[in-house]
């Protein structure tokens, strides 16, 4: 007889990948919201390692939207074109430079409905922004996020956003910024998208994948393995 999948622990995973992962945080380097922003749109299929590479030698002369409209578009496609997309980048983030002085002041918003009219932010970018900028509760998903989750159970989602919300209804608020972070180690570290390391992973006794494996029936057909559909406007997002 077959049913519903029985549902992993939350608070026990949750709990566990806290230990794993303790004081987690970004990957990507910055100092104010203005900068988070730019290298989060920069990280759209890009990983955060070459990202901060690349604002290492932007940042020190570019430091708000006003500098970054001073430059040429093809010398700003000069400055990041090692980051992949750079010609959609560079016109997303001036673009988003001058929304950003016309409408707000210069200053990076801090409302999920104002980030998302910007060129180039989508769900994703203005999620990580919120949480890591601002310290607003938000659970950017991510290819790392999406699959982990999809794998573990804690949501069976096609789409990033259908994630985001299973995610969201099932994990306390005051632990979405953490269960981003924890989620996102977690798949670099253990669940690759390939080879994941099941045999080593701490979380093996509430995992609904392991559990399948387990019982001879495969992966669920919704333990996602990359993000489907695009979560952002313009440039595709990607971590």
């Amino acid at each position: 007889m077959t049913g519903e999948p029985m549902q992993p622990d939350t608070e026990w995973i949750l709990s566990t990948l806290a230990e794993l992962y303790p004081n987690p945080r970004t990957a990507l380097h910055f100092e104010t919201p203005f900068q988070l922003l730019i290298a989060t749109m920069l990280s759209a299929q890009c990983t955060d390692k070459r990202v901060n590479i690349i604002t290492q030698r932007l940042f020190p002369r570019l430091g708000g939207p006003e500098d970054f409209l001073k430059l040429p578009q093809e010398a700003l496609e000069d400055l990041i074109r090692d980051c992949g997309l750079y010609r959609e980048k560079a016109r997303n983030i001036r673009e988003t430079c001058r929304l950003l002085l016309e409408r707000h002041g210069g200053e990076v918003p801090a409302r999920f409905e104002d980030l998302v009219r910007l060129p180039g932010v989508g769900r994703k970018t203005a999620n990580v922004v919120l949480a890591n900028a601002f310290g607003i509760p938000a659970l950017a998903v991510d290819t790392h996020v999406f699959r982990v989750a999809n794998r573990l159970g804690l949501a069976r989602g096609r789409t990033p956003e259908e994630v985001e919300r299973q995610l969201t209804a099932r994990i306390p608020r005051d632990r979405w910024i953490p269960a981003h972070h924890w989620l996102i180690y977690h798949g670099r570290n253990v669940c690759h998208a390939r080879s994941p390391r099941c045999e080593a992973c701490p979380l093996r006794p509430e995992c609904a994948h392991a559990r399948a494996q387990a019982a001879g029936t495969g992966p669920a057909a919704w333990a996602g393995e990359r993000v489907a559909g695009g979560s952002g406007a313009g440039a595709r997002e990607r971590t």
